[in-house]
């Protein structure tokens, strides 16, 4: 019989639903297993098919080039001329050079140089950035015009300008080269981390750290700079390639590393000596340093991506 109320509108019979009570196994299953937002990030990046081959595509790169000199069984600075100018072989994988050391051991080494000098000169970078960006945005007022004034003056110039001006009172070298990049490539990261500073230092919860009598450090490190860390990772990221192709650069025009070092820099301005001759001695190089750029660009994007909250599903 159908129910009917005062309206003559047909309602629901009350006798036909039954209480079921609490089933916490079916609302996890339906809701699914709860996700830190790390966790959650880390899926998306796994998701995201270009990172994962960008990180493959490094791995590659960054294995190689501390066990490629080592598989090889030459010294990457070990001259041989009786071996001189030699092609590819079962002996000598790459080939030699025109001092007959072997290409394959130069190579991978100068990957090692070459990455590991972009990977600290961008650590150094990000650590300088956040501290004087960090400062400038929670203490403004006159700190905060003096700094940025300054950050002004030096991006008013090119970035590579700076770099060869220290490199020339400074030599050629490993260390110059990573102490030159760090103190001329901070200046982005130090602006990007203000402006983070500045719309994050009237949230509530600073608010209320600071009326709790939190010091500005402590307000800085434990609160502000955790809620932007995502931001500095995906910024450092992309500055690995750029600090790798600095160094490539500086190394060809011959004030970066210098022989018997070896870099990937320094393996391309000795291949355009021998272009026409030998094309595959600027041709390797070429492909790890366009290779190792390009991946290092698919994991900031993932990064990125995966990193962003708003795009969390």
């Amino acid at each position: 019989m159908e129910l009917m109320d005062l309206n003559g509108s047909a309602v629901a019979d009350p006798n036909a639903f039954a209480f079921v009570g609490e089933q916490p196994d079916q609302a996890d299953r339906l809701g699914g297993p709860g996700q830190t937002y790390l966790q959650d990030a880390m899926r998306r990046f796994r998701e995201n098919k270009a990172a994962v081959a960008g990180v493959i595509i490094l791995c590659f790169f960054v294995v190689m080039s501390f066990l490629g000199p080592v598989l090889s069984g030459y010294q990457y600075n070990t001259s041989n001329l009786l071996a001189a100018n030699q092609g590819v072989s079962a002996q000598h994988w790459f080939g030699t050079d025109d001092l007959g050391r072997d290409i394959w051991a130069r190579v991978w080494k100068g990957g090692q140089m070459s990455i590991l000098i972009g990977v600290v000169a961008a650590l150094l970078q990000g650590v300088i950035g956040v501290l004087i960006g960090s400062i400038a945005g929670f203490v403004g007022g006159r700190v905060d015009n003096i700094i940025m004034r300054i950050v002004e003056f030096l991006m008013a110039f090119p970035y590579l300008v700076w770099v060869m001006l220290l490199m020339m009172v400074t030599g050629s070298g490993v260390f110059p080269m990573i102490l030159a990049l760090t103190l001329t490539g901070w200046l982005s990261m130090a602006r990007l981390v203000r402006g983070q500073i500045l719309s994050l230092k009237h949230e509530d919860y600073v608010v209320a750290a600071s009326s709790m009598g939190g010091g500005s450090r402590r307000i800085i490190l434990k609160h502000m700079i955790p809620n932007m860390m995502g931001i500095i990772i995906v910024n450092m990221t992309f500055a690995i390639p750029g600090a790798i192709f600095s160094e490539a650069f500086l190394s060809f025009i011959g004030i970066g590393i210098s022989s018997p070092q070896t870099s990937w820099g320094l393996l391309v301005n000795m291949g355009m000596k021998q272009i026409y001759a030998y094309p595959t001695r600027l041709l390797i190089p070429c492909v790890c340093i366009s290779l190792t750029m390009l991946s290092l660009q698919l994991i900031g994007d993932g990064l990125r991506d995966a990193l962003d909250p708003k795009l969390r599903r």
